[in-house]
């Protein structure tokens, strides 16, 4: 066992002492092992960081709350199958059906969508674009808002479609500055409204997201845009009871909806925790790239770490020549360039780790809601993925050193 541990420690001294000499090769040599390490380390630290961010928003949502969509996966990101795309929208009888029949339902709350388009809101001279426009009523403050100043909207406020607004916190700095903005006229998509309120900030964001919500009463919002007819509906359930909460609403949404007993939902009903799971089920995939993106580099410094190993038993072919004849066997020299490969793709990456935790802190500095933090698992994985790539690609390399002739060796010129 020490004879086989000296025969290592005399490798790795080589392997350095080649990495010395020839530097600029070496580096060059595991330029893609590096590259393939630091995309593993940056990307895994955001996707840890997101992970973190959006789980901490969607459980800010509140443990008691259900969020009622058309379609199966409010997460899902891309393109929705046609069937979810064509179903009927969401409306406010139903909300109220629910408001109405539910028992263990302490709140619920319409939550009406624009017709799709940029919108723009507008104070003096100040334009503000791609405004997050919606329409509710009173019970929509039981979800988690909390006012900066002003007040909320009101039944009164919605039964006479009076003109006035809720700011986002982002939207109400834009426009006033730090002085308050209660009664103040702001345009939006060209109509005047009356500034009522101003909404703090929820307390977990999307990293770099701004708070940029126009909230009007609910019949306002259908007089600014009749044709909208998309909807969410925000149900809060009495406390302990969200299982009865959503068989009751699920029950009450199908006869309402009209959904024959053989035929699965119409709609998909949400709590914080599935909507988790929903989201680490996209993470999930999103890794998955990671990793095929990642082996590319790790390929190429592969290739390149064969290529040179390759090179060296050229170069250093008398040298084996020389240690065969004093009696070194073929497995010693097996082990000699396996550990110079192992150890130059480790030192790739090392140099790998270290470019992805200035990735994960350029992140950091460029989004501060994004708590980036560099995983465990992905400097384990970078370290582990590192030294294997040097084992594989200098395989052949090592065998090619061992199986020549001591003789012939000596003789090369």
């Amino acid at each position: 066992m020490k004879h086989e541990l000296t025969r290592i420690w005399f490798g790795v001294q080589l392997a350095f002492d080649t990495l010395r000499a020839h530097k600029l090769r070496a580096f060059l040599t595991v330029l893609g092992v590096i590259i393939g390490t630091s995309t593993v380390i940056g990307v895994g630290s955001i996707l840890a960081g997101l992970d973190s961010s959006i789980t901490g928003i969607i459980r800010g949502m509140g443990s008691e709350n259900l969020v009622i969509s058309k379609f199966d996966s409010p997460m899902s990101f891309g393109m929705r199958p046609a069937e979810e795309r064509n179903r009927k929208p969401l409306s406010l009888e139903n909300a109220l059906a629910i408001k109405d029949r539910a028992v263990n339902v302490a709140s619920v709350s319409p939550y009406l969508f624009p017709s799709w388009g940029i919108h723009k809101a507008r104070y003096k001279a100040v334009d503000v674009f791609q405004i997050n426009i919606a329409g509710t009523d009173p019970s929509y403050v039981a979800s988690g808002v909390e006012m900066i100043e002003g007040r909320f909207v009101t039944d009164s406020d919605s039964a006479h479609r009076m003109p006035v607004v809720v700011l986002g916190e982002d939207i109400g700095k834009t426009f006033f500055q730090g002085t308050s903005g209660i009664g103040k006229a702001i345009e939006v998509d060209g109509h005047v409204f009356e500034v009522i309120g101003v909404m703090k900030r929820p307390a977990q964001s999307m990293p770099g997201q701004e708070d940029k919500r126009v909230m009007f009463p609910y019949f306002t919002m259908r007089k600014l845009f009749p044709n909208a007819k998309e909807h969410m509906i925000i149900v809060t359930a009495k406390p302990g009871l969200v299982p009865a909460a959503m068989d009751e609403v699920r029950a009450i949404l199908r006869i309402d909806r009209r959904v024959p007993l053989s035929k699965p939902d119409t709609f998909s009903i949400s709590t914080a925790e599935q909507m988790i799971e929903q989201f680490r089920g996209v993470m999930a995939m999103v890794a998955i790239v990671m990793v095929v993106l990642s082996s590319i580099g790790l390929l190429v410094g592969g290739i390149g770490v064969m290529n040179i190993m390759l090179v060296s038993v050229t170069e250093r072919t008398r040298e084996i020549g020389t240690r065969k004849a004093l009696g070194a066997r073929r497995i010693d020299i097996v082990i000699q360039f396996l550990t110079e490969a192992v150890v130059l793709t480790m030192v790739g990456g090392f140099l790998g780790i270290g470019l992805g935790w200035v990735i994960s802190q350029g992140a950091r500095l460029a989004f501060p809601m994004l708590p980036t933090a560099v995983p465990l698992w992905a400097v384990s994985a970078g370290l582990v993925v590192s030294a294997g790539v040097g084992l594989f690609f200098g395989i052949w390399p090592a065998n090619k050193a061992a199986r020549l002739d001591p003789v012939e060796a000596l003789r090369y010129e």
